[in-house]
């Protein structure tokens, strides 16, 4: 590297965040100690509800029972620091019983567990889980803040994109037909009704965890979906002394993550971004191909917004033929980016009183003409919008002397429009870097609109820090970005027309 690359390098702090009584700190766990969150989730308390094995659900009795109580890790407290206690860092109770309790005896599991075909296997045993909690609502009075779904570590094994079972184990289908035949049958029913039933399931995607959100989608019921290892590595892995080994070094961050995002979709906000532009939001586009709609090209289209303030909303835009074969990428029609924009705004405006100043739209590809046109229509005359793609690459590696890589927030700028940014790297505060391979950088350009390079490569660390789902130094990806390909797979997991839902908070897609 020339004299002249090193003046095109800068540096961008560790953005800062506020936590109780507006004090900045750049680690979301040392400002959760030292002042709590920003926002209380409810001053009572936070009630839940829990369904899963009777197993299971002992299980997490015991690890809600112990986070009441500090946590600590011998190795590395410094990139692991120890975990106080829910309600000394959140300053609310977190209930240890439960409003409802709803046991699944592990024999129902297992009777559609074992399925050979995956469709059939994953949409039963989410029906399962979803109509016992859907069923508790409409009957109890009391709606809880979270629930608690349980699921053995066999359902994460076999109830995955591509997973299958052993054939040493499986059970073939009482009924069995193939996927393009329930997509003939969604439209031309069958005389046999037991084939129009069955090929519901294959109207879904082959995932527990989106299926389960999409279904409950409707309900506005917000949960968090626990595997027993994570709340219970002991006693599954009592033989496995390596496995057993390596959650033991992960036990503080496990409590970190998981009750932070149990405060998060309780209600409470953690924190949010220090360095406040007033009248700035970000939108996340989305897109997936439906997979079970005739034209190929057909993909629902989708966007996150977001806001200084950490709150996220999700929309779910309009599906068609966005896909484009010869540049293999997404793109839409003038007319639905500008009602997309039209209906994000439409929701600023509803929480802010005013439309934003500024509208930054993040994606991993460039804007088109036609799509370019509908944005700006669709914001009108105040708010101004910017166009960025970010991608994650590998074409540009820097090393530096010593045992550390380069540092977390280094930059390097091809011109005022492009430049890298590297969100992974060397943390002082943590003394080290957690990651395990050379960090790769994000390629950030400005396509369309006029902005500082410098104005959006700090707003885009800054948005690496705004994920409630964990609580991490930062992540590697802006959190416009770092849910896209998650929360398109929930809003085509199944049926569209089952699927066409308001715009929802974020914490219901998580």
């Amino acid at each position: 590297m020339t004299n002249e690359d090193l003046q095109l390098l800068s540096f961008y702090e560790e953005p800062e965040l506020l936590f109780n009584y507006k004090q900045p700190m750049i680690d979301p766990r040392d400002g959760l100690t030292l002042f709590g969150p920003l926002d209380r989730a409810k001053p009572e308390g936070i009630r839940w509800s829990i369904v899963g094995p009777q197993r299971s659900i002992e299980w997490m009795k015991r690890w809600l029972n112990k986070i009441q109580q500090p946590i600590y890790n011998i190795n590395n407290p410094h990139a692991r620091p120890y975990f106080p206690g829910f309600e000394s860092i959140f300053r609310t109770k977190l209930s240890l019983e439960p409003a409802q309790e709803i046991e699944i005896p592990m024999k129902a599991i297992e009777s559609y567990l074992y399925i050979s075909d995956g469709y059939q296997r994953v949409h039963k045993l989410v029906e399962l889980y979803a109509s016992k909690i859907i069923s508790s609502l409409r009957t109890e009075d009391v709606r809880p803040d979270i629930w608690f779904v349980l699921i053995p570590h066999e359902i994460y094994l076999y109830c995955r994109p591509k997973s299958h079972v052993p054939s040493s184990i499986s059970i073939p289908p009482e009924i069995n037909i193939s996927r393009k035949k329930a997509k003939l049958l969604s439209s031309q029913l069958s005389l046999i009704e037991e084939y129009n039933v069955i090929a519901e399931d294959y109207l879904y995607e082959i995932n527990y965890h989106h299926q389960l959100k999409a279904m409950l989608l409707h309900e506005k019921i917000p949960t968090q979906i626990i595997r027993d290892v994570t709340i219970a590595p002991h006693e599954l892995y009592k033989d496995n002394k390596k496995m057993l080994t390596a959650y033991d070094n992960l036990e503080t961050a496990i409590c970190w993550n998981l009750a932070t995002a149990i405060f998060y979709k309780a209600g409470g906000r953690p924190w949010k971004l220090g360095a406040v532009r007033k009248g700035v939001c970000y939108i996340g586009l989305v897109f997936k191909k439906d997979e079970m709609s005739r034209n190929l090209r057909t993909a629902c289209c989708g966007a996150q917004m977001f806001l200084d303030s950490g709150d996220g909303v999700v929309f779910k835009g309009a599906v068609g033929p966005w896909y484009k074969e010869k540049e293999s990428d997404f793109h839409l029609d003038k007319k639905s980016a500008c009602d997309l924009v039209k209906l994000c705004i439409s929701s600023y405006i509803d929480g802010n009183g005013v439309p934003p100043t500024e509208l930054f739209i993040h994606g991993r590809t460039y804007l088109n003409n036609d799509e370019w046109s509908g944005f700006v229509e669709g914001a009108g005359n105040v708010t101004k919008v910017i166009g960025i793609r970010i991608r994650k690459v590998q074409d540009l590696k820097l090393f530096r002397k010593g045992n550390h890589p380069i540092l977390r927030g280094l930059a390097y700028h091809i011109d005022n429009k492009r430049g890298y940014l590297w969100t992974e790297g060397m943390v002082p505060r943590l003394l080290t870097y957690p990651g395990r391979e050379v960090p790769n950088p994000l390629s950030i350009d400005i396509c369309r609109g006029v902005a500082n390079i410098h104005t959006v490569m700090a707003d885009i660390l800054a948005l690496t820090k705004l994920n409630y789902n964990s609580c991490s130094f930062g992540d590697s990806l802006p959190v416009t970005l770092k849910f896209a390909n998650a929360v398109g797979e929930i809003l085509t997991s199944g049926p569209s027309k089952k699927l066409d839902v308001s715009p929802l908070p974020f914490k219901f897609y998580i």
